[in-house]
């Protein structure tokens, strides 16, 4: 299985790449991942909100493929424990998907189009964050999901 984290727009702060960074090339341990950066639409400010999202998720849903288990990052999605989102990795490693893939989406959030497709929605946190600082946080938990998972110290109870 290989996990691909699909972001919209670059990662504009050093501090959030250097911690992606991190925790990417310490999940290059445990399984196959990569981050996607799609790029961020041109002349964005002459677009609505709702244009800007049908437009990147018709961009999104042209890379899906037909294996692909597509994860929305949603404030609306179901929420875990460290333990329980391990587990949720765990069970996604067992089935036979080609890619699993979690999406951030960009700052007004998914079109309709891209929720239909969707087969799952997690939240990160009841609490809302930027859509770049939201990557740190998943790659985090991503590795920390596998430390869990192979009963390293990284967590603790």
């Amino acid at each position: 299985m290989k996990i691909e984290f699909w972001v919209i727009g670059k990662t504009s702060f050093g501090y959030l790449k250097e911690g992606i960074d991190l925790y990417k090339k310490r999940l290059g341990h445990y399984c196959k991942f990569e981050i996607q950066v799609i790029p961020d639409l041109k002349n964005r400010k002459k677009l609505t909100e709702n244009q800007i999202k049908e437009k990147e998720g018709a961009i999104i849903l042209n890379k899906l493929q037909g294996g692909d288990y597509f994860v929305l990052l949603d404030e609306r999605g179901k929420t875990f424990s460290s333990i329980q989102f391990s587990k949720y990795i765990e069970k996604h490693k067992m089935q036979s998907h080609k890619r699993v893939i979690f999406l951030v989406g960009g700052a007004y959030g998914f079109s309709e189009a891209i929720y239909k497709r969707s087969q799952s929605k997690i939240s990160l946190s009841s609490m809302t964050f930027s859509h770049q600082m939201i990557r740190l946080f998943f790659v985090e938990q991503l590795y920390r999901a596998f430390t869990i998972l192979n009963n390293e110290p990284y967590h603790h109870e």
